[in-house]
């Protein structure tokens, strides 16, 4: 068995115990379930740099402990005064160290659009995400069929809910309904290997239409590794790991910020 089916094996567990805790109405008793949410897709859209989606994530399961002095809030507030386009919470707690609830405490003093990165396969968790502060959901065509791409999609967005559509190879393009599907992420990372290859976002993003934005996912730490898809058919970079080993996070972001600047 992978990592990602195990990963999903134990999603299915937490999906029944959610099932079971909860019916879909009792959500709508949350704090921000009523509440409007912010745009991801326009944050990128009014940005004409490659825009920056920056990470909140204290470990992997091929890295273990990413960064020991971890305080989610501090983190996310130094995301906030750098202006990012968004910012992505893990809230997987048995492989990457999260919590729902670091959504939550963010969402209370956020000020751009908070992307919930987990594995989604029930529309239990859509809810859940819209109510503990979520604008955005992460979707992963790797573990969902078409159908379920579909319906999960269409479950976030009766709740005002931007989808972040993930592929990792061409093969899952079939997945994707460009009319619906408005932001396209391309994981570098191969889920099954963990090896990492820039060229892949670089490759799919080019079968991509022009009215889609494309977010290139991991392996983007230094100034080449930025320059390399900067004129490329991509918008955005979900960065996690780079600036969850800074010593100086701020410092990190401004230099990517200025990296990421392209010439009128």
């Amino acid at each position: 068995m992978t990592i990602l089916e195990e990963i999903v094996e134990v999603k299915k567990e937490e999906v029944k115990k959610l099932r079971k805790g909860f019916t879909l109405s009792r959500f709508s008793d949350y704090q921000f379930f009523e509440n409007k949410t912010l745009s991801l897709y326009k944050n990128i859209s009014y940005d004409k740099n490659l825009s920056i989606i920056a990470e909140i994530k204290k470990a992997s399961p091929s890295k273990g402990i990413i960064r020991e002095d971890f305080n989610y809030l501090d983190i996310a507030k130094i995301y906030f005064e750098n202006e990012v386009s968004g910012i992505s919470v893990l809230t997987d707690k048995n492989f990457f160290k999260g919590s729902i609830e670091y959504l939550n405490s963010i969402a209370k003093i956020k000020s751009v659009p908070l992307l919930r990165k987990d594995f989604i396969i029930d529309e239990y968790q859509v809810y859940e995400a819209k109510a503990y502060g979520a604008d955005v959901v992460l979707l992963i065509c790797e573990i969902l069929s078409e159908a379920q791409v579909k319906e999960l999609t269409h479950a976030a967005n009766e709740l005002d809910l931007e989808v972040l559509l993930e592929l990792h190879s061409k093969e899952q393009l079939n997945k994707v309904d460009f009319d619906l599907h408005k932001i396209v992420g391309i994981n570098n990372r191969d889920l099954k290997t963990f090896d990492v290859d820039i060229n892949n976002s670089i490759e799919i993003s080019k079968l991509i239409p022009g009215n889609v934005y494309v977010v290139a996912e991991s392996g983007f730490s230094d100034k080449t590794s930025v320059d390399k898809v900067k004129n490329e058919k991509i918008d955005a970079l979900l960065i996690g790991e780079h600036f969850m080993r800074a010593q100086n996070i701020s410092d990190e972001l401004k230099k990517f910020k200025e990296w990421c600047h392209r010439e009128s």
